[in-house]
Parts: C-alpha cells; sequence; structure tokens
C-alpha cells in the first residue's frame, strides 16, 4: 500500500488519488509538480509518530497497516513456534546427553560399562509386606538377557577373591585413645539391682536449668522438640536427692536391634514395644554408633559438630525416670514386678555402617578399619544382646532401591545400577581384602545401589569376634511373616521377658505389619528375571557361608 505524502490517505494499488485536490487539479501536471518529483520534502506521519525520513515513501503491508493484520499475526504465530522448536529441541538434547550419563532417562538405555552414577547415603527403614510379591515376566528383559555372560565373568571374579579372615580385635587401651571423653562419661559398673546398664550421675543445675539446652538430637529435629519438651516438665521430679545433692540415673540399652534396613526391624521394634516391660529410646533409630558421634547426618551433607554421648544418654531418659521410681520404691512387690524393665535401641545402621571411620582413625591395615562399633559397645556392654532381622538379600536389595530411589525407578533401572555396582565392587577386591571393601566408604558412596548391605556373614563374623554367639539372635524375615508368633516368642525368650496374657500377646501378635511397601512401588512391579540370576550368583558364597556359621541352611534361601 502506498501513502500520499501531502494528505496521508492510504492509497490502493493503481490509485491515482484523484480526490486530492492538493496533488492533483485540474493543471495538474506529474513533470513540473514539485511534490510529485519530491523536491519539497514533506514530514511523513505513520501511526501518528513522526518518521526519521522524508520522501516517497511506499510501505508494503500486504493488507494490513501494523502487526494486528491477520497475516501478521499468523506471522507472529510462526515465529513463535520455530522460536519453541528451537528451545524445545535444545532442552530434549541437553537431557538425553545429561540422562544418559546420570542414569536418569526415562527410556533405560542399553547395557553399557560406562560412567557410574552416584548413590546418596540415607537413612535406614525396613518393609514387611514384599515378601509376597511374586515375579513376572517383563517386556523390555530380552536385551538385558545378553548382560548376563559378561557380568557372570565380573562375579566369577569376586567370587575367586573372597576370603573370610578373622579380624584382629583392638585392646582396651587403644579404644580409650580414641574416645576418651566417651570413657570419661560411662562407668565400668553399674548398678546391681537393674536389668540394664544404669548408674547415677550427679547433676550440678537447678531447678531453672535446662538440661536439654545443648541436646543435638532436640536441636536439630523438630519431631523430636515435643518429647523433650515434656522432659523438661517432669525432669526435676525424676532426680534422686541425698545430702543437698542432686543425682540423675543415666542408662544404656539392655539390648539392640542392629540390623538390617529393609528386613522388618520397624516391625519388629513396633511389636515389641507393645510389651509391658520394654522401652525404647525416644527416637526409634538414633544411629548415634555408626553416625551422630562422628558428626554425621547425611555423608553427602558433609560433617557437622559431633553427637556427645551425654546427647545419646538423654534419649534414654523416659525409661529411666521409670527404673528411678522403682529404685526409690519402698514396696518389695511392685520393686520386683518394675525391675524387669528393660531398654532397647533399634538403628539398623548398628551392624554394617562403619563408613565414618576413615575419617577419624589413622592406624587403618591396608585399608581396613582398626575399630569398628562393635568394639565399643562390647568396652561399655560386655554382656549387652544384640537382635538382627535379615531376608534374602536380593530382595533385600530390591526393596532397598525402590524405597530410596527419588525417580525414574523401573526394573531396567535397576537391572543397569546392579550392574554398575558389580563393577565397582569388582574393581575394589581386585586390589583390596574384602572386608577393606565392605567397609570402604568412598565405594559405598559410589556404587548406586547398596550391594554391601547384603554381604550378612562379613559383618557377623565381625561381631562375633567381640561378642559370644549365645548374646546374638538372629531371625528371617520370612518366618517372621509366615509365623509372627513363633518369632515373637524367640525373643521374648532371648529376652527373659515374662509370660503375657492372651490379650497381651494378640496385641502384639496379630497387629498390622508396620512400614509396608508403598503402592507406588508396587507398581513397578519385581525385577528382572536376568537381574535375580545375576544377583543370585553374587550372593550365593556368602549365604553358603552365613547358613555354615548359623548352622541352619534357611539362610541359603533357596526357595525363593
Amino acid at each position: 500500500m502506498r501513502y500520499c505524502i501531502n494528505c496521508c490517505i492510504h492509497l490502493l494499488p493503481n490509485d491515482l488519488h484523484r480526490q486530492c485536490f492538493r496533488c492533483r487539479g485540474p493543471d495538474h501536471n506529474n513533470q513540473k509538480c514539485p511534490v510529485c518529483r519530491g523536491e519539497n520534502k514533506i514530514p511523513l506521519y505513520a501511526d501518528s509518530k513522526q518518521m526519521k525520513w522524508l520522501a516517497v515513501l511506499e510501505v508494503r503491508t500486504d493488507h494490513c497497516e501494523s502487526w494486528n493484520g491477520l497475516f501478521c499475526l499468523r506471522k507472529g504465530k510462526l515465529c513463535s513456534l520455530m522460536f519453541g522448536l528451537i528451545i524445545m529441541t535444545l532442552v530434549m538434547v541437553s537431557y538425553i546427553l545429561t540422562g544418559a550419563k546420570h542414569g536418569l532417562l526415562l527410556i533405560p538405555s542399553p547395557f553399557h560399562y560406562g560412567a557410574f552414577a552416584s548413590n546418596p547415603s540415607l537413612m535406614d527403614n525396613e518393609s514387611l509386606s514384599d515378601m509376597k510379591d511374586h515375579y513376572q515376566p517383563s517386556k523390555m528383559n530380552i536385551s538385558y538377557v545378553k548382560d548376563y555372560p559378561s557380568i557372570k565373568l565380573i562375579i566369577d571374579t569376586i567370587t575367586s577373591k573372597i576370603e573370610f579372615i578373622t579380624r584382629q580385635r583392638p585392646d582396651l587401651e587403644e579404644l580409650r585413645k580414641q574416645e576418651p571423653h566417651m570413657f570419661s562419661v560411662i562407668p565400668n559398673k553399674f548398678l546391681p539391682n537393674s536389668k540394664n546398664p544404669c548408674w547415677y550421675e550427679e547433676y550440678q543445675g537447678n531447678t531453672t536449668t535446662d538440661p536439654y539446652a545443648t541436646n543435638s538430637y532436640a536441636l536439630y529435629s523438630k519431631r523430636f522438640r515435643i518429647i523433650f519438651d515434656y522432659l523438661r516438665k517432669v525432669f526435676w521430679n525424676h532426680l534422686y536427692h541425698y545430702k543437698d545433692k542432686h543425682y540423675r540415673l543415666r542408662c544404656l540399652p539392655h539390648f539392640y536391634i542392629i540390623g538390617q534396613p529393609k528386613c522388618g526391624t520397624t516391625d519388629l521394634y513396633d511389636r515389641l514395644r507393645l510389651h509391658p516391660d520394654v522401652r525404647f529410646s525416644a527416637i526409634k533409630e538414633p544411629h548415634w554408633w555408626t553416625r551422630k558421634r562422628f558428626g554425621i547426618i547425611r555423608l553427602r551433607d558433609g560433617f557437622h559438630d559431633r553427637y556427645p554421648v551425654e546427647d545419646y544418654l538423654d534419649l534414654f531418659d523416659l525409661a529411666a525416670h521409670q527404673i528411678q521410681s522403682v529404685l526409690q520404691s519402698d514396696a518389695g512387690k511392685e520393686r520386683g514386678k518394675r525391675n524387669n524393665i528393660i531398654i532397647g535401641e533399634a538403628s539398623a545402621s548398628t551392624m554394617w555402617d562403619n563408613n565414618a571411620w576413615i575419617f577419624f582413625y589413622d592406624n587403618s591395615t591396608e585399608g581396613e578399619p582398626p575399630f569398628l562399633i562393635q568394639d565399643f559397645i562390647h568396652a561399655f556392654q560386655p554382656n549387652a544382646k544384640l537382635i538382627i532381622m535379615l531376608r534374602d538379600p536380593v530382595e533385600r536389595l530390591y526393596s532397598d532401591y525402590l524405597y530410596f530411589a527419588s525417580a525414574n525407578k523401573s526394573a531396567e533401572d535397576f537391572h543397569e545400577k546392579v550392574a554398575e555396582s558389580l563393577q565397582l565392587f569388582e574393581g575394589c577386591v581386585l586390589d583390596y581384602s574384602l572386608r577393606a571393601c565392605v567397609y570402604n566408604n568412598t565405594l559405598n558412596n559410589a556404587m548406586p545401589v547398596r550391594l554391601q548391605v547384603g554381604l550378612y556373614v562379613v559383618y557377623l563374623l565381625d561381631w562375633l569376634t567381640v561378642f559370644n554367639k549365645d548374646q546374638i539372635l538372629v531371625l528371617r524375615l520370612e518366618d517372621h511373616a509366615s509365623n509372627m508368633k513363633y518369632t515373637m516368642h524367640m525373643v521374648f525368650q532371648f529376652l527373659d521377658l515374662g509370660p503375657l496374657s492372651e490379650k497381651q500377646e494378640a496385641l502384639i501378635t496379630k497387629s498390622p505389619a508396620s512400614n509396608t511397601r508403598r503402592p507406588e512401588d508396587r507398581s513397578l512391579g519385581p525385577m528382572l528375571p536376568t537381574t535375580k540370576a545375576i544377583l543370585r550368583d553374587f550372593y550365593r558364597p556368602f549365604n553358603t557361608k552365613l547358613a555354615q556359621v548359623l548352622f541352619d541352611d534357611a539362610f541359603l534361601w533357596k526357595r525363593t
């Protein structure tokens, strides 16, 4: 479209614009007209704005004056669409490249010996009802069957390097040098009239003093503040007053549920705490022996302030208050009844997690930790009782993966993570001992799935170097799930707990299972049959040794 530079009227194509008398009069001559020849330069206004150029201007807009026209709108949409497609392409390329590297693709890539994904260290929880899952054929397992021969070679290499060598126990003086504060707080003798390792400690504060002001569990966890608020209110009433001094009863647990994660320890804990003579720590899993005393919340988050032993002992104040009431009671009958109270603790990391040693203990031998958790527990509590709940390590690993994996969970993704973890474990055992690899913090954090947690016999043998066999009760989750009453009776007998009424026993044994598999995880289905076969081969020599140590072939897990 053209514009008249005199009157700014739109001119259609081939329009002579004769209605404009300034442009065309009766005697108008195009050659002589200075306006038509462009000698008189009149400013052109378009859209109410003065343009920067002067002259005869021809503007081609194809039937629209501005971007508000139909074709201009289409042109804008087309540009936006093209721009969006470019951005989408860039995002998809970035997603594919980074997803393939870190194992985050929605469609898993074929198995390869590529970069290894890292595995976050997390807290431990357990499951019970996933024992009832059944295997079903997978639609995407054809390519993964091809992985079996190459992965079998890795497993054969690992098996050839397995040696169960008895570790050398450190002596008591070495332990004292490593933890002088702990040894200064916990005495070597306890009250004779209590089943639990308890003792009196002089309290220096007064009625206005907050005994839990510096407790790290109370400071760093909102969940436990209500518990500590209650303890503050009743604290002064439970002190023992003698000759103008105040004494506080301190206690350690009589027994520990030490493992393993995803093996039903939460369910066992929930049932045991229903027993009238059993008390647990204020927190189900303090993780003090394995993590908090080193200042570890999660290893990937680095180190925090170390939790002193006093913070750990505070967790047993609720139980200590009840024991204190018994000790001060004059009624012999009541005292005999209440004196049966025993204290427990149920951190599922206690059996296996010694990852922090490398940051605190220097005198290692060929990569093996010089001190383990059980060395310190035994130094203070040589008569402690230990309960271990185990399950088929193949099923335990898959349950562990489903519980802790954050995104893109699938049987195919699990298969790739198993393969990557096996490669890493093979690389370690080629250079170091089995024990060094099992307790290797760098390796354990690098493996995408926690293979090492299922090497039960390695940990059990190390616990048997310091505790007698009759102090350790080893249970199977499969037996607990099929005959809960029988396993609970075994636990009651092991802990020397008195008989229960039928109503009390029914409450304990007939309660619903705790910490079962989540519905969204159940919908993912079972692991691939190929993955199951690979893990069966990997865990077989360890299960064989475990069955030999416990004189029980049930720990071979052949049925599944």
